[in-house]
Order: C-alpha cells, then structure tokens, then sequence
C-alpha cells in the first residue's frame, strides 16, 4: 500500500537516515534510522498481535524510548493511538476502555495482571510492554506503513478532553494535523537539525507525546529523553540542549535556582511554555534568572497548536503569538460579529483542526460554526499586529455588575503581589452583582495574606469591577496533571460566600 500521508512516513523519512534522533541520559545515541527499524518492528509485532488499521491501540506506559516509538509504531501500522494517563484510576480507565473499544491495551509489566479484568470487561486484548519488545525482537520482518484514507477514518491518535466540564470527549486526529503542525512550529520556532530539545515531559499527554516529538521531528534535531521533570537532571541537561518545552511549574522551579544561569551556558537558545497559561511575572522571572527568552504557544485538544511567539519576539510576554503557516483565526464578539482584531471568543481553521469527536457527532457538530471554524472556547484578544492574548476560557468569565472581567489580567496582577506564588481567578454569586469577583491563592514559604492590604494594593492597578472582593489563601489550587487550573472545584468550593450579609464583604 502507498505510504504518502502516514506520520512516520512522511517525518521520518524526510530526515538524514544517520542523524542523531533520541539522545538518552546514560550516553546512548539512537539515529533514525535505527529508530525507524525498530518501529517497524514494533508495528509487525502489533499486526501479530491483531491490531489492525483504524482499530484502537491503548497504552498506560511510563515514559521510556520504548513507549514513544511504540506509539510512532502505532501510527506506521495505520491504527489509531490512545495513550491512558498513568495517574488514572482504575475506574476511570474502565470507563475509557469501554468508550475506545480499542484492540489492545499495552502496559506494563507490573500492571498487567490487575488491568487484565478491566480490559476483558470492556472486550479489549491485553499486552505487556515486555510481550511486544519480544515479539519484535523475535520477528523476522518488518510490516510497510499504512497510507490513512482522509477524514476520521484517517485518525492517528484518540485523545480525550479533560472533562472538567462533563464527560470526557474522545477528540480524533488526524495524520495531516499532526505533520502541517509539527512543520509549521519548526518553521515559527526557526528549528534544524543542530537543534536538540530538552524533553521532560511525560509522553501521556499530546504536550510531551505529539507536539514536541513530532515538532522535532519535522525539523531534523534531536531529542534528549529524561525521564521525568527534576532538578537534578535537567539543570545539566541545559548545557547540552538549545531548546526546551516545559509548563509553568517547570520555569517556576528552574527560576527559583540561583545556579541557573550558569547551568544553561552558552548554547541554550529559548524556552518554550505551553499546557497552562504562562503567569507574566513568571516569565519575566525566569528571563532574568536564565539569561534566554522564554515564549509562549497557544492550543487545545481539538486544533493542536494554533497560535506561537517566535524566539525573537520574546518582548511579547504575555501573549501567546501569531498564527501559525497555514491557519487562520478570527474572533467572534458578543454580538455575532467576527473580526480579525477586537476581544471574543477565538475561532480557527486550518489543517491543524481536528476531524471530530469520537462517535459524537452533535458534539462535533456544535464545536464548529455553520462556515466551519472551530470554535475554541477561550476568550481572547487579537491585536493590530495580529498577535493573541488568551483572556480565559468563555466559561470562566465573570460578569460582575453588568461587566465583564477577564481573570488572566487579575492573576498576573496578583502574582506581582509579595508573598503570592500561584493565584486563580473565579466568580461566585453575589446578591449586588451577580457575580463578585475572588481570588485563591498559595502564598510562598513563610508569607502571610493581609487581605485588606493586597486588595488596596490592587486598586491602584485594577478598576473597582475587576478588583477582588475577596482573597483567600488556600494549600494548593486544584489542577491537572500538565499545571492547567481546575476552577470548577474553587467555584464550588467557595459559592456561598456572599450567601449571608453578615459574610465580611472587602469594599473596592
């Protein structure tokens, strides 16, 4: 069968066969030539096993060389790749199982026994990691790629939305987002083949197993595998990397490090941030701490990354970029008008943008507008120059007393404060103005919240409608496992705290 369409086919081979693909931590150098046999193994060992094109694989992996080209083996065979974040409990992965019906499930070893029942339930075959390594040691040949037909038959990987919202919904992507996206962050982020990216991101997340990999991929560098985020590791690493992609946890540890310019030396180039938004005063920190820009990009499940600062604009901290080659954005404003420029909800088409939910078709009919934009969800600002801010997401604005109030501009106000080291933003009922305006926050090691204090300091910068009602300081502000913040749980948390009049309400 032709191979023109499949991922592996098409970023693999476009590489120098003999150049260095995956460095590891001990020393090894895996080439991709090398990495490419050993993916066409895999996938052999993956049709032995049954898996056919357009099935499910799932995976609940550790991070490992193996993992990832079991998942680029995967793709090579044509099925569609399902990676399990390995936090998940068993209930939530039988929930998933029965909703991807996939084909196989592969874990580890240690885990297969108590998986086996929950695969069996949900009529999906169960493999260890350890059982495909042998199979494709053991195996003689090597399976072609399989050329994706388009649209949704075409996917190459199942991925599920967060659900903070309600159930969780299985997005499909195609091959061709994938390859037009990698291509594209390579051309914005100026990558080559000199380029070697720190990776410590896990490989359960599109972050760590698709953006970044493929991004690499595309542009013909290399990648240092850790396995996990820590200090340890990758203040060294630093030096023998040009790039790095991280979230906002990883910058905040690094920029607290007083050794970290000296551990980046000389052939560093930029920091990418991406999963969460990027707290300004974050970024400036770790600017001035490392010594190298850091920039932002700006996506979503569904349409991968639409939007990315080059490494030399680093003097739009902040913002999230331009769009990228390729696609277009637009905003949609309050009254149904849509505008290059102007703040509202963003949209977007291109080739980056998903081929619809899994077996949902009025959800993906309701995620689109009748002229086939997606539509993101997040409220945003487009400026003259055609750059991004993301302002939250639509279902995170408060409107307090007729007016709206846009959290992102709150928080970074709040993390410039003394003493506060993380802040999230959210309305809760209020009997004046609808909504009122409050804050959580984690305070740093041996600060104390003054209240009243940091909402008066706050009025000198914020209008009286953005400027909290109330803060509270808590022990951790709830988020998922790549750093986004989970506001929900705080709006529930706190929704009755203007419910009695004698609550201590803070004027502003």
């Amino acid at each position: 069968m032709a191979d023109g369409g499949n991922l592996v086919s098409e970023l693999y081979l476009a590489r120098a066969p003999d150049a260095p693909l995956f460095l590891m931590p001990e020393g090894a150098t895996v080439t991709t030539r090398a990495a490419l046999e050993r993916i066409g193994r895999m996938a052999a060992a993956l049709a032995e096993r049954g898996v056919r094109p357009g099935e499910r694989l799932s995976f609940k992996l550790d991070k490992s060389l193996d993992a990832i080209l079991l998942a680029h083996a995967c793709f090579h065979r044509g099925a569609i790749l399902h990676p399990l974040n390995t936090g998940y409990t068993d209930p939530e992965i039988g929930a998933l199982l029965a909703d991807a019906e996939p084909a196989l499930l592969v874990c580890e070893d240690a885990e297969r026994d108590r998986l086996a029942p929950i695969a069996e339930a949900s009529g999906t075959r169960i493999a260890s990691l350890s059982e495909i390594r042998g199979l494709a040691d053991a195996g003689a040949g090597i399976v072609p790629p399989v050329a994706p037909p388009p649209g949704p038959h075409g996917a190459a990987a199942l991925l599920y939305t967060s659900g903070t919202t309600g159930k969780p919904k299985g997005a499909l992507i195609t091959h061709a987002n994938l390859i037009e996206n990698a291509r594209a962050l390579a051309t914005i982020w100026q990558l080559g083949p000199d380029d070697v990216l720190l990776h410590a991101l896990p490989v359960y997340h599109a972050h760590g197993l698709l953006t970044s990999l493929n991004t690499f991929l595309a542009a013909g560098g290399s990648v240092l595998l850790l396995p996990r985020f820590d200090l340890d590791a990758v203040l060294p690493a630093l030096s023998q990397t040009t790039v790095m992609m991280g979230v906002p946890t990883h910058y905040a540890r690094l920029a607290a490090e007083p050794t970290l310019k000296q551990a980046i030396g000389s052939t560093f180039r930029f920091a990418i941030s991406g999963s969460a938004p990027l707290p300004t005063e974050l970024g400036r920190r770790f600017a001035a701490a490392a010594g190298v820009p850091i920039v932002e990009r700006y996506g979503s499940t569904e349409a991968a990354i639409v939007a990315a600062v080059p490494p030399d604009r680093s003097d739009r901290l902040g913002w999230v970029g331009w769009a990228l080659p390729g696609e277009e954005i637009r905003i949609s404003a309050k009254d149904g008008t849509r505008t290059a420029q102007g703040i509202g909800i963003l949209e977007t088409r291109g080739p980056h943008v998903f081929a619809g939910y899994w077996r949902n078709e009025s959800a993906t009919a309701a995620a689109f507008t009748e002229d086939g934009w997606f539509v993101t969800g997040d409220i945003a600002e487009i400026d003259d120059d055609g750059c991004v801010r993301i302002l939250g997401r639509d279902k995170d604005l408060i409107i307090s007393g007729g007016l709206n109030v846009y959290p992102a501009e709150i928080e970074d106000a709040l993390l410039a404060s003394p003493g506060i080291s993380a802040a999230a933003v959210f309305g809760v009922p209020h009997p004046d103005f609808g909504e009122a305006v409050v804050a959580a926050v984690e305070l740093g090691p041996n600060a104390i919240l003054d209240e009243r204090r940091t909402i008066a300091d706050l009025r000198t910068q914020l209008a009286a409608y953005k400027t909290p009602k109330r803060i509270v300081a808590v022990d951790a502000i709830p988020r998922n496992t790549m750093g986004k913040t989970l506001k929900g749980p705080l709006r529930d948390t706190h929704a009755d705290l203007f419910a009695s009049t004698e609550t201590p309400s803070i004027k502003t």
